[in-house]
């Protein structure tokens, strides 16, 4: 069973499978197959100040480090105008061309942790909180457990009554993310 985590009540969701037998689309030679953590961008990872700079918010950058130490895959769910391409590639290209000129942080953006598990909306209809986004996300990680984070209570509670692990970032009195080790452990599961 999913777990929405960090928002106000539990949502049941149907489980992933805990094991994967074969290697998920994106995992290469030697990395770990399981489990996938999905974010949100947009005050989940990153902040926009009210003079349209870019930086990472309180923390990103080092979870983000941590993940890529212990070989956990990420990816992004994040709505962008369907208009910057036809493929989720050449939207998330111009996405990485948006953020990286408004960009003012010391360190650059971790674009290629992501690789290729950037999903953005193909229409209008799309748009998160339709659940498309992470139907397409979920299909892409194979067997793997799937996890997302985000700052709002319907995406997370979207993300988790479609079998996500989902965790509400920036909550008082909690972690600001979910916990890699905790993150591991579901891999196992």
């Amino acid at each position: 069973m999913s777990t929405l985590l960090g928002a106000p009540a539990a949502v049941a969701a149907p489980g992933a499978a805990s094991a994967d037998t074969g290697t998920a689309p994106s995992a290469s030679a030697g990395e770990r197959s399981c489990p996938v953590v999905y974010f949100d961008l947009g005050e989940t990872l990153v902040h926009t100040a009210d003079d349209g700079s870019t930086t990472y918010l309180s923390g990103a950058a080092s979870y983000l480090r941590t993940l890529r130490e212990h070989h956990i895959r990420v990816g992004l769910i994040t709505n962008v105008p369907p208009s910057w391409g036809t493929t989720d590639a050449e939207r998330a290209a111009r996405l990485k061309e948006e953020v990286d000129a408004a960009w003012r942080g010391p360190v650059p953006f971790a674009w290629a942790d992501f690789g290729d598990r950037i999903r953005t909306p193909r229409t209008e209809a799309e748009r998160k909180p339709s659940p498309v986004l992470w139907q397409r996300a979920k299909a892409d990680s194979g067997r793997c457990r799937v996890v997302y984070q985000a700052e709002t209570d319907q995406e997370v509670a979207v993300a988790a009554s479609l079998g996500f692990v989902a965790y509400q970032v920036g909550r008082p009195h909690r972690p600001a993310f979910l916990p890699a080790g905790m993150v591991e452990l579901l891999g196992r599961r």
